[in-house]
């Protein structure tokens, strides 16, 4: 009978053999059909594919042509197959597989679609493989409960930690670069973490400020080297006109203090000053909007002050956080520091006045 023949590597876990073998990419489909998405969900081994998930992956393949990284599918074989090993290493050999044997991806089916769909419109992918590990196919029950096993305790990395890693995205890449040259986000800023506790050693999170530096910059293209002396400029002058800052530097107020009664760490906030720094990045060739800034040491950041209900803070004290907040916040910051609002930024005011009468 014909058969598939796989070069190797023997492993074993739970008493159980499992094979790693390579696949060229042009096999993918032959070997794993798309499942149909009539079948019930308790009688298939792995989620549907979502398809909007897709082109994400496939343009990161197609985009990082040359330096893209994929880990291993997962995959039961359900068939007859045989392990022949090598005369040089019991552990290294040639595994075959009846060609009537159907093949199911246990993990991985989101990468298999990408890289096919990468594959239809550059077809040089074909001579690159991906690795496979191969498992007995027990039954149903047992597939199902590989994918949960599988995926039940995947913990998907923090927003900041991968903007501290990722060297493709220029903004990450500018914006690590400006929290580590200012003392004061440097010492304050968490670079792991999206969310930090009441009593954190840090105010703030990498992702926060990426999230302020992409609203400035946008899509300005711009000189990177520009652009981070801006920043750094732009972020030193704010640090040194927000005065529950400047007291926490003196040791006049505790983090917790801080955290507790000002508006000014939370990151409806950062977000907001971002909404300042792009006004004063869009104007940085017309005029000198930093002095504008100076005026940020006259505006009061409790929680309590009056700027900042229904803007920030609810009525109950807890924190608003939606875009609309952002906009209200900085609407609010501009008014104070004198910097003229756009038209959407008024009807923006308009509303909000008219909203907080009634």
């Amino acid at each position: 009978m014909f058969s598939y023949r796989f070069p190797v590597v023997r492993g074993v876990q739970a008493n159980k053999e499992y094979y790693i073998g390579m696949l060229p990419l042009e096999y993918l489909s032959k070997l794993f059909p798309d499942d149909p998405d009539v079948v019930a969900p308790e009688f298939r081994a792995q989620r549907r594919v979502n398809e909007q998930r897709i082109p994400t992956i496939r343009d990161y393949i197609l985009k990082n042509r040359t330096s893209y990284v994929f880990s291993a599918l997962s995959a039961s074989i359900d068939g007859h197959f045989n392990f022949i090993p090598s005369s040089s290493s019991p552990d290294l050999g040639i595994l075959e597989v009846e060609m009537n044997a159907v093949f199911l991806i246990n993990d991985g089916q989101h990468r298999k679609a990408s890289l096919q769909a990468a594959l239809e419109e550059d077809p040089s992918l074909k001579t690159e493989t991906i690795s496979i590990v191969f498992f007995k196919d027990e039954g149903l029950q047992r597939s199902q409960q590989m994918f949960t096993d599988l995926n039940k305790h995947a913990v998907k990395t923090s927003n900041s930690i991968a903007e501290l890693y990722d060297n493709r995205d220029r903004i990450a890449v500018i914006n690590r670069t400006v929290v580590s040259s200012i003392d004061f986000l440097n010492t304050y800023t968490d670079k792991e973490r999206d969310n930090l506790g009441k009593f954190s050693s840090n105010l703030f999170t990498l992702n926060t400020f990426y999230l302020a530096t992409k609203r400035i910059l946008k899509e300005s293209g711009g000189d990177d080297e520009k652009d981070i002396e801006f920043l750094c400029r732009f972020w030193e002058t704010v640090i040194k006109n927000i005065e529950p800052w400047q007291e926490l530097q003196k040791r006049e107020i505790s983090k917790v203090d801080l955290r507790e009664n000002y508006i000014i760490t939370q990151g409806v906030v950062i977000q907001a000053l971002g909404v300042i720094g792009k006004y004063c990045y869009d104007h940085r060739k017309e005029e000198n909007p930093q002095t504008d800034l100076t005026r940020l040491n006259q505006i009061d950041w409790h929680r309590t002050a009056k700027d900042w209900k229904y803007r920030v803070v609810r009525a109950d004290g807890k924190i608003l956080t939606s875009e609309k907040a952002i906009q209200l916040a900085a609407i609010q910051i501009k008014k104070i520091i004198r910097i003229s609002l756009s038209p959407e930024e008024k009807n923006l005011e308009a509303r909000f006045n008219s909203e907080k009468r009634k």
